[in-house]
C-alpha cells in the first residue's frame, strides 16, 4: 500500500513541482511541501528537491522518515555493476584452469570403470566375483 501511495505521489511530483518556476526560489517556504494522506500517516513531498518522506503522527508529534528512493538505489547498483565489469575487463580473462595430470585422469577413469562394471552386474542380477557388489 505504501508503495502504491509513493508511486502515485512520485507520478504527481512533476505537476506539483511545476507550480512554481524553477528559476526563481520562492519568497518563503510556504507551499514548499505537498502533503498526501495515507492509511499510516501522510507523505510529504519537497517540491524543490523532489524528496519524499513518510510521516506518522505519534503523541501529537509528526515523525518523518525519508522514503527509499528506488531510482537512486537502481542507479547505485548499476554503477557498482559497471565498476565490477570494468575491473573484470582490466583483469583479463578468467584465471587459467589447471588440467588434471595423466595419473589423475587414469585414477578417475579407473573409478568410473569400476563403477560401471558394478552397475552392469547389479542390473543383470549377477553375483559379483568374491560375493561383493
Amino acid at each position: 500500500m505504501r508503495t502504491l501511495c509513493l508511486a502515485t505521489l512520485l507520478a504527481l511530483a512533476p505537476v506539483l513541482a511545476s507550480a512554481q518556476p524553477a528559476s526563481e526560489p520562492p519568497a518563503s517556504d510556504n507551499g514548499r511541501y505537498a502533503m498526501t494522506t495515507t492509511p499510516d500517516g501522510f507523505l510529504r513531498l519537497d517540491t524543490r528537491t523532489g524528496k519524499v518522506s513518510l510521516c506518522v503522527t505519534k503523541d501529537g508529534m509528526a515523525q518523518c522518515r525519508a522514503a527509499a528512493d528506488e531510482r537512486a538505489a537502481y542507479e547505485t547498483e548499476i554503477a557498482d555493476l559497471r565498476r565490477q565489469n570494468e575491473a573484470l575487463r582490466k583483469g583479463g580473462a578468467a584465471p587459467a584452469l589447471r588440467l588434471p595430470s595423466d595419473e589423475e585422469m587414469d585414477k578417475a577413469l579407473g573409478f568410473m570403470e569400476k563403477f560401471i562394471r558394478r552397475m552392469n552386474r547389479a542390473m543383470r542380477d549377477e553375483p559379483a566375483p568374491g560375493g561383493q557388489l
